[in-house]
């Protein structure tokens, strides 16, 4: 087609090669007469979209010349390598422009035509490069390239080919915590809000302002400036020492004391007069005078006097109106300005060497501090042996595993510089054991109440591993459940009276993150973990006085036994002999101080260390001493009925050990010990068998003091705790009386009696608030009787033939009143486990389960069917070859699998770490991997928190362990050993 239909003749008519060379400038074969239709289709199609109401839409459409002479392709291919160094040049320098000449003009046109493409938005659709690379084919290649290169907003409906797909991956989405700078779109932001946001509830908080960058590019000013200099021409204020009286107002100048006016003395230390008196004497070297010296120290003094009245007035106001909370939290404020310099000042703090509490330290203070003395050399015990990998041929996993288990056990506590030693903060090793103020400054409270502060040392003690007595409620003790030790029953079995009951089992020890099964109290807490345990109750004793003491001291004894009982329990002489000694220097010294010497429950705890430790003679003389200081109080007392119950009940069990020859002295002493306790006369050491006349006094005497108790607790208003305490004392030395003078009929008609009493009073049908607490207490007491019934039942069976019926009914009775009773449970599940036939424990369960919120009925459930798959397990192999039973065994996985899943469902079991543990444990034994895999994840979903998850994981899949790894730093746990520094200490 000519490019003038004029000259159409002209350059289709046949000539010479160099007429045609001149004439070819009027053709255009890239023009095609078809294209205009569907061209001008288009523009018309622009337009009517433009004038719908898209002002911002462009022409879709670019004209590029395809086809020219072999000179201009030439030149194309030319500028295209030109074009192509270019961009190379372009990515090292970004900013850098650079100029080309050409000769020729189309190949100037074509480089423009290439940049006006490349200068086009990303939104363009269509492989414009592509396009604009290739020669066109035929007379319809413009037409084509109109078609496909279109923009998003002359787009009505959205196609297929509207996007691409990008299959290959980003490795930086892994490696990086963002997108690549250059991949986001910049903007300028105008103002600080957001649009689509609820102001009331929602906030966006920028990282910086722009008002932020213009003031922190403004730079101070020195004195040398032009306008500093300008301030020297300004006449000064005069400054006067007359004391004015003080104004609201801030003032302009700080106030400078001065002496009074006088004409200034020259001499030649002071030629123009201006220094002071202080100032001159410096120069003679001579120093103030003595009183004047003192005068500083007037200041401090002042200071104190008005931080003292400060505290005073806040004092005054909190008691004039306790209600309000403004007023308590400005109080609040004010003594977190005590606190803040005792945290940074370095003093030992609780638990540590040295420690005396910062309220101690800041009346010190006042008084010039601490006169700091120099601990001696050789008090200082040797170091621990701080060689983390011990076998470096074991697997990459289980050093990782050891060494991290030992630093959670050595680095539960904050690390400060040791002042001995000459340490600073820059010798820290994990920095992220250090703990600022600022980290605990939001979360400081006040407790005023002394209650509340007796219950905060409970728990705390209680957290560190101390059975304090402190029980949390059932949903707080799940969470914290993690251990298996709720299932072990070996010190039951060997002492149904005496057995150490912890009522925090289930919940390792801080520090401790041990593999599942681990028994808790095989090692215990470290060198360091029990002298800081040692100094905390140093430092709270004295801050209480009464039962709140009585009761620390206690706890602290106990705590000590039942390390003592652990070391008997598995047998380890050596660590039994070291414990027993310092167990029983502590309990000296105890009862050393005036107020314990009349203490009944530290005389019953000393006694029984001295029995276990198989010292009867010495345990027995320890009994009958603190027994005849007591008096004639007799039943009134609860204490001295705990006394003589315990040592009643050490008698008792003393005769299974003994040969059947002399069983009978051991009753006999239990008994003359029970009969004792009811007479008023004072208590006498063992002579002989008991008459029979004061066995039936002390009978009467039991059961008139039974019936009172009884009367006293069942009236309808709230009766005083001491009167609970003293019915179940009461109660048990009456039933183990019955048991021992007439038999074990007789000890469950008493609690069948005190059942019967209890029972509508403490189980309601409609109880509203006002009896709530009431019938909690009866609860207890009821609870407690029942323990002790279950435990006659089961010593009887230990030493004479007996049914087994009576002890699963009255376990069952119990059970379905007390579902979160784990030592229930325990007998429950071992006299079951006896018995061959399933159905009814199942059928049991199932009831329990459905009706009860608890969480143990699940955990003893599951732990049931597991012990009678182990047994049955142990029938099919024969010295360690398996034998092919003829009933499958699949059923008893395939329940317990059940029960888990069941279990997960409840809101405790979900979130619960031992039943996520124990299931992931379970799966593990029966090999398959990829379902313990979705098991694991599931429980991070639940318990993110449980850090023994992760180092389980680790354990079952060591070939993950990276992948665990980043989990935990993924959910912000602590690790304490990363990879890079086991490779460290690897190659060492």
């Amino acid at each position: 087609m000519a490019l003038f239909p004029a000259f159409a003749g002209v350059s289709e008519a046949p000539d010479s090669g160099s007429s045609k060379k001149e004439l070819d400038w009027l053709s255009n074969p890239s023009f095609c007469v078809g294209s205009i239709t569907s061209l001008s289709q288009q523009i018309e199609a622009a337009t009517a979209h433009v004038s719908e109401g898209s002002p911002l839409s462009r022409s879709p459409l670019k004209s590029e010349p395809s086809d020219e002479s072999d000179t201009n392709k030439k030149l194309k291919q030319t500028s295209r390598k030109k074009k192509k160094e270019k961009k190379k040049r372009r990515k090292h320098q970004h900013h850098k422009k650079t100029k080309r000449k050409h000769g020729q003009s189309s190949s100037s046109r074509s480089e423009t035509d290439t940049d006006s493409e490349k200068d086009r938005p990303s939104r363009a659709i269509g492989g414009s490069k592509k396009e604009s690379e290739k020669p066109n084919q035929g007379n319809n290649a413009a037409a084509d390239t109109g078609h496909r290169f279109v923009w998003l907003e002359d787009i009505q409906a959205v196609t297929g080919e509207t996007f691409r797909t990008d299959k290959k991956p980003d490795p930086a989405n892994w490696e990086y915590k963002s997108l690549y700078r250059g991949d986001i779109a910049r903007y300028k932001r105008k103002g600080d809000s957001c649009l689509g946001i609820n102001p009331a509830k929602q906030r966006i908080s920028w990282e910086r302002t722009s008002t932020e960058k213009k003031h922190s590019r403004k730079q101070v000013e020195r004195y040398f400036t032009k306008k500093s200099v300008g301030l020297m021409n300004i006449d000064g204020v005069a400054i006067s020492s007359k004391t004015e009286p003080p104004s609201s107002d801030p003032a302009s100048f700080i106030p400078v004391k001065d002496l009074e006016d006088a004409a200034p003395v020259t001499t030649w230390l002071n030629p123009l007069g201006i220094y002071d008196q202080s100032t001159t004497q410096w120069l003679q070297g001579q120093g103030p005078p003595e009183q004047e010296s003192k005068q500083p120290d007037a200041q401090p003094d002042s200071e104190s006097a008005a931080l003292k009245a400060r505290v005073e007035e806040f004092n005054r106001r909190v008691r004039e109106n306790p209600r309000d909370t403004q007023l308590w939290m400005a109080f609040v404020a004010f003594q977190v300005e005590f606190f803040e310099p005792f945290w940074d000042s370095g003093e030992p703090r609780a638990g540590e060497k040295g420690a005396r509490g910062w309220k101690a330290w800041m009346h010190q203070q006042e008084r010039g501090g601490w006169v700091v003395v120099n601990p001696d050399e050789d008090d200082d015990e040797p170091e621990e042996d701080d060689q983390e990998i011990k076998d470096k041929t074991l697997p990459r996993w289980q050093i990782w595993l050891a060494a991290e288990r030992s630093r959670d056990q050595r680095h539960w506590r904050p690390w400060r510089p040791d002042k001995t030693k000459k340490q600073s903060e820059e010798d820290c090793e994990d920095p992220e054991r250090q703990v600022l103020f600022d980290d605990i400054g939001q979360s400081l409270i006040r407790l005023s109440n002394q209650d509340l502060q007796f219950q905060l040392v409970e728990a705390f003690l209680q957290f560190l591993g101390v059975p304090s007595g402190f029980t949390p409620p059932a949903s707080c003790l799940y969470l914290a459940m993690d251990e298996n030790s709720i299932f072990d029953n070996g010190l039951y079995d060997e002492k149904p009276f005496t057995f150490f009951n912890p009522l925090f089992s289930g919940t390792s020890c801080v520090g401790r993150m041990d593999r599942l099964g681990c028994p808790r109290w095989t090692r215990g807490q470290n060198r360091e973990g029990e002298e800081f345990i040692r100094n905390i109750f140093h430092l709270v004793m004295p801050l209480f006085s009464g039962k709140e003491k009585s009761q620390l001291c206690f706890s602290w004894l106990q705590y000590e036994i039942g390390k003592v009982m652990w070391c008997l329990h598995t047998k380890n002489k050596k660590r039994l002999k070291s414990q027993g000694k310092n167990c029983k220097k502590l309990a000296k010294n105890l009862l050393k101080e005036p107020e314990n010497r009349n203490n009944f429950c530290l005389w019953k705890q000393y006694a029984h260390l001295e029995w276990l430790l198989g010292n009867t003679e010495d345990a027995r003389k320890v009994f009958d001493t603190a027994l005849g200081t007591a008096g004639s109080q007799g039943l009134k007392d609860s204490e001295l009925c705990e006394l003589s119950l315990l040592y009643a009940e050490l008698e008792v069990e003393l005769e299974v050990e003994l040969s059947p020859e002399v069983r009978g002295a051991a009753s006999a002493r239990a008994v003359h010990i029970l009969t004792k306790l009811t007479e008023s006369s004072p208590y006498g050491p063992y002579t002989g068998q008991v008459l029979a006349v004061h066995i039936l006094k002390a009978r009467k005497a039991y059961e008139h003091a039974l019936q009172d108790c009884l009367g006293d607790s069942c009236v309808s208003h709230p009766a005083p705790t001491d009167s609970y305490t003293r019915l179940i004392s009461l109660a048990k030395c009456f039933m183990l009386f019955q048991y021992l003078t007439i038999g074990i009929g007789a000890a469950v008609r008493i609690y069948e009696q005190v059942f019967a009493k209890l029972h509508s009073s403490a189980f309601p049908e409609g109880s509203g608030e006002g009896n709530s607490t009431n019938s909690q207490s009866r609860s207890s007491v009821l609870e407690a009787i029942t323990l002790m019934h279950a435990s006659l039942l089961r010593f009887h069976m230990k030493v004479s033939v007996y049914p087994l019926a009576p002890l699963r009914e009255a376990l069952s009775q119990a059970l379905k009143l007390y579902p979160g009773n784990q030592v229930l449970w325990r007998s429950y599940v071992q006299i079951q486990n006896k018995s061959h036939s399933a159905s009814k424990t199942r059928r049991f369960f199932d009831t329990i389960t459905r009706s009860a919120k608890h969480l143990e009925p699940w955990l003893f459930a599951i732990e049931a069917e597991k012990m009678r798959k182990r047994l049955v397990e142990t029938v099919q192999r024969l010295d360690g070859r398996e034998i092919h039973a003829t009933i499958p065994e699949t059923g008893l996985t395939h329940r317990i699998q059940a029960l888990f899943e069941n279990a997960m469902r409840s809101d405790s079991g979900s979130q619960c770490p031992l039943l996520w543990r124990m299931y992931l444990n379970f799966l593990v034994s029966l090999g398959n991997k990829e379902r313990s895999k979705g098991v694991f994840y599931k429980a991070l979903q639940n318990c993110p928190w449980a850090k023994v998850l992760y180092l389980d994981a680790v354990e079952y899949f060591p070939e993950e362990m990276q992948e665990v790894l980043d989990l935990m730093t993924e959910k912000e746990l602590r690790v304490r050993l990363p990879l890079e520094e086991l490779e460290l200490l690897l190659e060492d």
